[in-house]
């Protein structure tokens, strides 16, 4: 499926030219590890995945003992996965680097040697848990991913041409037409139902079931729970209440989150860190209440009033 994203790291690639890593970060199943992958297979002559998920104590523990050989680190990293290296002609990615923070601290002395590319994926990759004892590294560039937008929902149902059309009458200030506009709204609800998880749109092309797309979507938003249990440490319970509860604060059309539907007489001092827990993992979206809308949003912005929205409208949608 075609990404956005792809054109960023293309951007990356060229500009940088190894003097930084990039670090793909968004919530669990946008398509982080598809999409760089494929990029990996088309813009160099060869490339090392390691998984983080998978990978045994042999790889790992070459970045306890040898990054300060790097000589050596790169001849057993390569024969341990029968993959040549090629100065400035191959990437090395770091899949769901959360998972070995020490693999992301190793990243500064990777990109100061300048021999290869490094490209790193993550879910969570903020959270406490996963950048204990660790320094973050200078040297790594941020690209942020979302669930894939209309344009790219267009594109895997392989029209091309709908999103040019209704930009170029937006520009100018025409109609569509009545055919076209229906077209574009069918196509615009298909895609609200759907969502953007690279998953379920995939199911959606496949079967054109929203029944089957809705398993799937399920699936992901079981995944999330599991995720919150693991790692929302003592906030597990709030972060679940304000989980649970985002369809029906959004269906009564408050101009605000409503505290006092998880417990009452509650504070936003006692969830402030909830909402950024889940704000941190990309699994909701907030939006802060200003004073004044200009430029300078952020100097005007109240954090104790806000709504909560789900990522992904489609997830929104199994999830009510």
């Amino acid at each position: 499926m075609r990404r956005k994203v792809y054109g960023q790291l293309k951007k990356w690639k060229e500009e940088q030219n190894g003097e930084s890593a990039v670090l793909i970060n968004g919530a669990r199943r946008v398509g982080k590890s598809y999409i760089v992958k494929e990029f990996a297979q088309k813009e160099y002559k060869s490339y090392i995945l390691l998984d983080f998920n998978k990978i045994g104590k042999d790889i790992k523990s070459l970045f306890e003992t040898y990054l300060d050989d790097l000589d050596t680190f790169f001849m057993y990293l390569s024969s341990f996965t029968n993959t040549p290296l090629y100065p400035r002609n191959s990437v090395i990615i770091f899949d769901e680097v959360q998972l070995y923070p020490r693999a992301r601290t190793a990243i500064k002395y990777l990109v100061e040697d300048g021999r290869y590319d490094y490209i790193e994926t993550g879910s969570l990759v903020s959270i406490k848990k996963n950048v204990e004892n660790i320094m973050i590294p200078s040297e790594e560039e941020e690209i942020l991913m979302y669930p894939m937008d209309f344009e790219e929902f267009l594109w895997a149902l392989n029209n091309e041409t709908l999103m040019p059309l209704i930009r170029m009458n937006f520009q100018k200030r025409h109609e569509m037409g009545q055919m076209m506009h229906r077209m574009a709204m069918d196509y615009f609800r298909q895609y609200l139902i759907v969502g953007g998880m690279p998953q379920a749109v995939a199911k959606f092309v496949e079967t054109r079931d929203f029944n089957k797309v809705d398993r799937v979507k399920r699936q992901i938003l079981t995944l999330y729970r599991n995720d919150i249990q693991k790692y929302a440490s003592t906030y597990v319970f709030k972060v679940t209440q304000i989980f649970d509860t985002i369809p029906s604060q959004l269906q009564k059309h408050e101009k605000k989150f409503m505290l006092k539907a998880l417990t009452e007489g509650a504070r936003m001092r006692d969830y402030e860190t909830a909402f950024f827990w889940l704000s941190d993992a990309m699994i909701v979206n907030m939006a802060y209440n200003t004073t004044e809308p200009s430029i300078g949003l952020g100097m005007n912005t109240d954090d104790t009033t806000l709504k909560c929205y789900m990522a992904d409208t489609g997830l929104l949608i199994s999830h009510a």
